[in-house]
């Protein structure tokens, strides 16, 4: 394979095929990559990992402040096991307390 030296950097020369596509090397198949054209003939070629769409937002400074919160909680606040029995009164009493509080009260009735 011919190197080529550009700025104290050796680099391979490839040719590009009848389809558009040059080889990177079997050593890099199925990996991801950009492509970043910086001009006409000029390509910078990156390996990377993919975000989808949807996850985006997992990336932004703001859930990145959340989940560094998150984290330092989960190191301060070993788990422990659940009382179940404890769990389920727990939730029937705020359940009830939530029942009650949407439900308008006879005494708040007007009389007709």
């Amino acid at each position: 394979m011919p190197l080529c030296y550009h700025a104290d950097m050796p680099a391979e020369v490839k040719t590009i095929g009848a389809s558009g596509q040059i080889s990177l090397g079997k050593e890099n198949a199925g990996r991801t990559v950009t492509v970043e054209k910086v001009e006409e003939g000029v390509w910078v070629i990156k390996a990377g990992q993919f975000i989808p769409d949807n996850e985006r937002w997992l990336h932004t400074p703001e859930m990145k402040r959340k989940l560094d919160k998150a984290m330092v909680w989960a190191k301060t606040h070993p788990p422990r096991e659940t009382d179940l029995d404890e769990l389920e009164q727990r939730f029937k009493k705020r359940h009830a307390a939530a029942k009650k509080a949407a439900t308008p009260s006879q005494s708040k009735r007007k009389p007709r």
